[in-house]
Parts: structure tokens; sequence; C-alpha cells
């Protein structure tokens, strides 16, 4: 798997789910804050997104806002309008159907279910409000889902039930591939922005996550990145926040974590599977990084 689809598998907890729904000036609606992150997508119509924090976004037709660390914020026609609570961002009820009203606005909005107990920086490091302009020739795959997810939505038939789960996923990983991609291409990027797209520290990258059960070395990784040991640690904990090693050991104990909670399989086995030789050594680990035994995290309430 690459790294970007890992560090969103890594943090999915349940189902993503969503709804459309149609407002008539003026409104106005407040979302609590939640455990996962929140999207919204102007269908028709334009309105504000009001961050608890920051100024207030305007959102056209075909714009998404992506509310990736689940907090509180507020949808309404004008910035000033009151907000009625609505508690999270899929849980708004179905619009009706259309009723021809051209000064109505369309929303299709939902929610992703995310574990934040040991969140991806590649998630964590992203702004409260990821908003992805609907101008033309802008993200074109963004948009050929959301235009599947909104026929789905519209149109329920056979297959709907598992075809919109996975559209969903598919639209965050697109809405977060396009603002790591807009972000690139300014030269003040920084982080994993500028990460995923510098050559040597995402080869690096993406070979920890093809695997992680190898015997990596600072020498290794950076001969993979094409680059002398020092130069290589330097700049990939320049760009990914933390040394290489220290890095790969963080992913390791991520990947443990979710293998111990997937299923029944030995801890020594476990232990295998994310380069570990002495299951001593991989509990000494997990226990660093969890505070806790690899069997108690395993039988404790998800």
């Amino acid at each position: 798997m690459d790294v970007l689809s890992d560090a969103v598998a890594a943090m999915r907890n349940g189902r993503a789910h969503s709804s459309r729904t149609r407002f008539t000036a003026p409104w106005g609606v407040r979302f609590a804050p939640f455990a996962g992150a929140g999207f919204h997508v102007v269908l028709q119509g334009t309105c504000w997104v009001l961050p608890t924090r920051g100024e207030p976004v305007r959102l056209g037709v075909g714009d998404l806002v992506l509310l990736p660390h689940g907090r509180a914020h507020g949808l309404a026609d004008a910035p000033t309008t009151p907000l009625r609570d609505a508690g999270d961002p899929g849980s708004l009820p179905p619009a009706p159907p259309p009723d021809g009203d051209p000064a109505a606005t369309v929303l299709l909005c939902g929610a992703y279910l995310l574990d934040r107990a040991r969140p991806h920086p590649l998630l964590t490091e992203l702004p409260e409000v990821v908003h992805l302009s609907s101008r033309v020739g802008a993200h074109p795959e963004l948009r050929t889902v959301l235009d599947l997810l909104g026929a789905e939505l519209d149109h329920p038939r056979e297959g709907s039930t598992g075809i919109v789960p996975a559209l969903l996923d598919t639209l965050l990983l697109y809405a977060l591939r396009a603002w790591h991609e807009e972000q690139a291409r300014h030269r003040t990027a920084t982080g994993w922005a500028r990460a995923l797209r510098d050559p040597a520290v995402a080869a690096s990258l993406r070979a920890i996550h093809r695997d992680p059960a190898h015997p990596w070395t600072v020498a290794s990784l950076g001969a993979v990145a094409g680059l002398s040991r020092s130069p290589f640690a330097r700049r990939f904990t320049a760009l990914v926040g933390r040394p290489p090693l220290a890095y790969l050991t963080w992913w390791r104990m991520t990947l443990a974590a979710q293998l111990l909670r997937a299923d029944d399989r030995p801890v020594a086995r476990v232990a295998e599977q994310v380069g570990y030789t002495s299951e001593y050594a991989f509990s000494k680990a997990f226990r660093r990084a969890y505070d806790t035994s690899p069997g108690r995290y395993r039988r404790a309430p998800s």
C-alpha cells in the first residue's frame, strides 16, 4: 500500500455516512465536535463555513470542504445568520425532492469515524478547514467521485448499500491527495505535503510502508532514497518530523495495534509481521508505545 492509503486505513474506525440536504435562506446549522472528519460539498447555491477558529470561508457550487479534526463548526447562508444545533456532518435529514427553487442551497454532507488514539502525522498536520475549489479543470477525479456519489444518493438501486461507502472512502483519499498536491506546488510547502513529493523521502517512506518487517537501517533506507546516510537522515527528519528509524518504529507499532485488534493471531506472529524476531523485544517496544502489553491491549475495549 502507499503512504496516504496506509495513513487513512490506520485511523479509519467504522463506516462513513452522508446525507444530501436542501436549505432555503435564512438558514444556519452548528455541528458539534465529533470523533472523525467531516465534509461538505455545495451542489447548488452558495454558503459559508464558519470554523471555530479563523475566518469564514465562502463556498460555491462544486466546492468541497474537509474538516479533518472533527472540530465544531457552522454552515450558513451568511456569516451573521444565527445557528441551530445539528449533531455531526452526517446527521442532517435527507433533502426532500427538488422543488425547483433556484435560490435553495443543496449540500452533500458526511462524516468519517477516525481513531485518534494514534493519529498519523500526515492527517494531524492538516489545517482546520481544507477548502478545495471548483474552478474549471481543478481536481477532475474528485469531481467524478462527487458526481457518482450524488447519483447514488439521488437514485439508490441494487448495490447502492455497498457503492456509497466505497465512494465515500474514495472521496476522502481524493480530497487528501488533491490538498497535498496543491500544497506541494507551492515553494513554501513543508512537512508531509513536501515529503510525499520529495523523490528521496517519498521513496524511503514507500519502502517502509511496503515492507515494514524488513530489517531497515538508516543506510539501507538512504540507499533506497539514492542518498548517503547523513544527508538522507537530515532530509527525512526535516520533512517527516522524526528520524527514519523513529518513524519506522512508530509505524510498526501502529500496524501491530491494528493486527492485535483484527483477529486472535498469536503475539509472536504479530511481532514477526512487523519486523521483530523476538516476542520479548516486540512486547517491550509495544509497551513503550502504548503503556500496556500486547495482550492487554487486545483485550481492552476498542
